[in-house]
């Protein structure tokens, strides 16, 4: 994985990217990345009367592989934590578990390939399946813990789509569009999640180039358009849950030669929603990656 600067100036370095999604570039044949992303997920905006509180942190560990130039494969392993405070029956209740989620296995395929002076363009296809690694049968002296509250799904959950980049030397344009076909397990499925994703990163400092390997800090600005659909419990669909979201999510990165130190904050500013489903107030999301 090169940045086009770095393709003209100094090779190898890390490229900038987009930090709430993945950009159309691969990794260069027999290289490694490391991505570590800690997201804090806050949700407390409930219009069901209950006064739903969701708190989740979760831990990211990424690893990529580049096969060759043109197809490049991924895991990702995330830990998670979390918790659910709500009124039941005038009782405040918390209902909260840890552990290792979901697994998400992916690859990802460079179909397109432009190069021009000091600009470049790739389009790739990428899928993959979310496996159920994570407990979903979670209790406490409750009861079974909400699916919104369990490490995993229980289900093989198939993902696709398309991404493209297109590089300057002073900046860069990701776009993405992607489905995720969530099955269902114990009786229960979450909605499908249909996303377009846009971010734009541009180079702050320096503003010219004057000689050596510098590092670059980059702004960032992303936009996450997601639909879900309505959750299926016991045959029927749950009409408090799913709708549309869209995030402006503003951040920042710093990249080096081999290294990105990242962190972004998704804020947003339409939730139509279905029912009495928990409105998110903010997603913060702070990490670092490692070229090798």
């Amino acid at each position: 994985m090169v940045l086009l600067a770095a393709a003209l100036l100094w090779p190898h370095r890390a490229p900038a990217g987009p930090i709430s999604f993945n950009s159309a570039l691969t990794l260069s044949s027999g290289e490694f990345v490391f991505r570590e992303q800690g997201v804090l997920s806050q949700s407390g905006d409930d219009p069901s009367g209950a006064d739903r509180d969701r708190r989740s942190i979760a831990s990211l560990s990424v690893l990529g592989y580049g096969i060759d130039e043109d197809i490049s494969v991924f895991a990702v392993l995330p830990y998670l934590d979390n918790r659910l405070d709500v009124t039941t029956g005038g009782e405040r209740r918390t209902r909260e578990t840890s552990g290792i989620g979901d697994v998400r296995l992916f690859g990802r395929h460079v179909v397109v390939r432009k190069n021009w002076p000091a600009r470049a363009f790739r389009l790739s296809l990428f899928a993959g399946i979310e496996t159920p690694t994570g407990e979903d049968d979670g209790s406490d002296r409750f009861g079974r813990l909400p699916a919104s509250v369990q490490l995993g799904s229980g289900s093989w959950d198939p993902f696709g789509g398309v991404v493209a980049t297109y590089q300057t030397l002073d900046f860069q344009i990701d776009g993405q569009l992607s489905y995720q076909a969530n099955t269902e397990a114990n009786s229960f499925a979450f909605g499908d999640v249909a996303r377009a994703d846009a971010s734009f990163q541009y180079r702050l400092w320096p503003r010219t180039f004057s000689g050596g390997v510098p590092n670059f800090l980059y702004g960032v600005l992303e936009a996450n358009l997601i639909h879900q659909g309505k959750n299926h419990d016991h045959g029927a669909d749950d009409g408090n849950s799913g709708g549309l979201s869209l995030f402006l999510t503003p951040g920042l990165q710093l990249v080096g030669r081999r290294w990105i130190f990242e962190a972004a904050v998704q804020l947003p500013v339409v939730q139509d929603l279905n029912g009495t489903a928990l409105e998110s107030d903010y997603v913060v999301r702070a990490g670092f990656r490692v070229n090798f």
